[in-house]
């Protein structure tokens, strides 16, 4: 068989021990497929939303009731979105327990930590976007951290918002960083990593001498099987885009404090539950910040796992970056279900 454009993107064969799907668990094939639903349902969105503060809400409310398939569309972007930031998250945490960021791929730990940042950002600036009463913690409390920061607080909050309180300026500068801004640093992104990818030598594997299997899939078997993970994936975002809408709430009329009751999104809810202990500025900045520093200096702190460990789960030679990385990430579910609880 003669290899096509989409065969060409691969490299010729890859291990096959490493090629699993209980070893890479889809995460960047699938990170890749939701970009690409993002990307066209979005546009579809663009031709009925409209980025005022009083018809923001309306439209949407357009197109998710009055616009033929309009609310499928927005559904699948809304859940497309939730699962990239859970894809995000999973690809450095699987990259992290196999120690596959060993030399010459820690720059590119580095890119994908960037593009997890980017997609949470994109998503907390979607949520934004909706302008309804569900999203007034985003808006308002999320937006009054930037006030807490020494010296360049006010400045910076006045950079975002575009004023002294949320308005017409805040939404389109959400709405342009959105499609625009946001959406073009993560295509540059995205492409970057991937080069680095096949530059840095694929996927992460012992040398050939000591690897314990020697068999390799052709690009033809593995495009076969990212093709049949995006069909799972495609009928899982069908579904759940069909029984399970997208939040929706009654459009914001007036500039309001965020209530006692109101949440951050599901990927900021440790923050919210960090607040609750004192200084806004340091729970609700410094740490997170230092949460992201810490995973993003992983390579380059910790010791770096031998190659012949590499392409398992678990090695031995990097066991503090795992046990780092997993009492983080255990400590933010934590503080996420407490912040789920109802308040007493």
């Amino acid at each position: 068989m003669r290899p096509s454009f989409f065969h060409h993107l691969h490299p010729p064969t890859i291990p096959a021990r490493q090629a699993r799907l209980r070893y890479t668990l889809a995460a960047g094939g699938l990170a890749v497929f939701l970009v690409l639903i993002l990307g066209i349902t979005g546009i579809l969105e663009i031709f009925y939303y409209i980025p005022t503060p009083t018809e923001a809400g309306n439209s949407i409310q357009t197109l998710t009731f009055l616009v033929p398939f309009g609310g499928l569309v927005r559904n699948l972007h809304f859940w497309s979105a939730q699962f990239l930031v859970i894809v995000s998250i999973v690809h450095p945490l699987r990259v992290i327990l196999t120690g596959a960021y060993a030399p010459p791929r820690q720059f590119n730990y580095l890119l994908g930590m960037g593009l997890l940042v980017l997609a949470i950002l994109l998503d907390f600036s979607g949520y934004v976007l909706r302008w309804d009463e569900g999203i007034r913690w985003a808006l308002v409390t999320g937006t009054n951290l930037l006030k807490s920061i020494p010296l360049i607080g006010n400045a910076l909050y006045t950079i975002l918002v575009g004023g002294t309180q949320p308005g017409l300026a805040t939404l389109i500068r959400f709405y342009g960083w959105h499609i625009f801004g946001m959406t073009l640093a993560a295509g540059i992104l995205v492409a970057w990593h991937i080069f680095r990818l096949r530059r840095d030598g694929g996927i992460a594997v012992p040398p050939p001498p000591l690897r314990e299997d020697q068999t390799r899939i052709t690009r033809f078997e593995l495009l076969r099987r990212e093709i049949l993970a995006m069909l799972l994936a495609s009928t899982a975002l069908l579904l759940l885009s069909t029984f399970a809408p997208a939040p929706l709430a009654a459009p914001i009329t007036a500039s309001a404090p965020a209530s006692e009751t109101a949440r951050a999104p599901w990927f900021f809810l440790w923050v919210q539950q960090m607040l609750k202990l004192g200084n806004p500025f340091f729970w609700g900045v410094v740490v997170p910040l230092a949460v992201l520093v810490l995973f993003s200096l992983i390579p380059y702190i910790f010791p770096k796992p031998v190659k012949p460990e590499l392409g398992r789960w678990f090695p031995k030679s990097n066991r503090i970056a795992q046990g780092v990385a997993l009492f983080i990430l255990l400590s933010i579910i934590t503080l996420t279900l407490l912040a789920l609880l109802p308040a007493s």
